[in-house]
């Protein structure tokens, strides 16, 4: 998880609560979507995380053989 992941999603679950208290939809809209970038990038990045340790782990077993 990626701490601008969680900065999104917690800013998007601010702006969904801001305009759901104000009936403006827009608002309200905008956080969802901030809240879904925010769970695509944490996503990413937990990816990017397993691919590289894939890698060192290929790299190990190559190096000892």
């Amino acid at each position: 998880m990626t701490d601008k992941g969680t900065v999104d999603k917690l800013k998007g679950k601010a702006e969904e609560i801001a305009g759901t208290v104000t009936g403006d939809d827009k608002k309200k809209a905008e956080g969802l979507m901030n809240q879904a970038i925010g769970k695509v990038k944490e996503t990413a990045s937990d990816v990017k995380e397993a691919i590289e340790d894939g890698v060192e782990k290929i790299k190990e077993k190559i190096d000892r053989d």
